[in-house]
């Protein structure tokens, strides 16, 4: 389909928590059935042109402008589409996503790209705890795709994560790659206590000293890695500082861990 993308001018802000995962399968649909689609908003429905102002016509391409932090699930499960958020996220933003390429302009809450399969989540604020985590009593959280984050990071990014890449240019909270099983998170910032946590597999990467290596780690000194430059020259379609030539290195410290776990994972951090 071609056109204008499909924009929704979000009125005023809701009273209460709005549920706008029915939105992730707008490929097929028209931009009519769309502004009847039924939303959750605590405990009642509503159209989606209550609360939206509805224009254009191109479904596999979404805007949602003046944005807040009450409007949750955007992008649950989407698949091949690309959304654009004007303004900040709540959370759940981009649960379970599949491929396509979601990016929010402000901020996002809590569990930003939990379970992700696919796909590129760009977050140009800051982020929430557990982005790229697992759900409460699941025990797989982000499972493949990319999450750029430029701002901030709470505490717990990556938990349980089992593939794909995280990247964050601020700072990471406390226990930053708890519980890893595999995949990659890159932080340009400081990191907060406990720092991978429980870690499985996977790797660390680090462009500053942590404030402090776990005990459970072993210093496994200094080395030249050639697959770095390689790793980088992935990241170039990025609009990020991670695609600059300046921020890549292959000289690092190797810190291996953590061995209370299975001790087969890495911290690199920039030598």
């Amino acid at each position: 389909m071609t056109g204008n993308p499909l924009t929704l001018t979000l009125k005023s802000e809701p009273p209460r928590r709005v549920d706008l995962s029915p939105l992730s399968g707008l490929p097929h649909l028209t931009a009519g059935e769309v502004a009847a689609l039924k939303l959750w908003m605590g405990k009642r429905t509503l159209r989606v042109d209550e609360l939206f102002e509805v224009s254009g016509e191109d479904t596999s391409r979404l805007v949602i402008k003046n944005s807040c932090a009450k409007l949750d699930y955007i992008g649950k499960d989407a698949d091949a589409v690309e959304i654009t958020v004007e303004g900040d996220a709540g959370a759940y933003l981009g649960r379970g996503m599949k491929s396509g390429h979601l990016r929010v302009t402000g901020n996002a809450g809590l569990f930003a790209a939990c379970e992700l399969r696919g796909g590129l989540v760009q977050i140009d604020g800051n982020a929430g705890d557990f982005l790229g985590g697992a759900l409460p009593g699941n025990k797989r959280g982000m499972r493949g795709g990319r999450v750029l984050v430029k701002g901030n990071v709470g505490a717990r990014c990556g938990d349980e994560m089992r593939r794909g890449i995280i990247l964050v240019e601020g700072d990471a909270g406390d226990y930053c790659a708890s519980r890893m099983i595999a995949g990659t998170i890159a932080v340009m910032g400081q990191t907060g206590a406990y720092l991978g946590y429980a870690l499985r597999r996977g790797t660390v990467m680090l462009w500053q000293s942590p404030q402090s290596i776990p005990p459970t780690y072993g210093d496994c000194g200094t080395h030249t890695l050639a697959f770095l430059p390689l790793w980088f020259s992935g990241l170039k379609d990025l609009d990020s500082r991670f695609a600059e030539p300046d921020s890549a290195f292959n000289r690092v410290r190797k810190y291996g861990g953590d061995m209370a776990s299975t001790g087969r994972g890495e911290i690199l951090v920039r030598a």
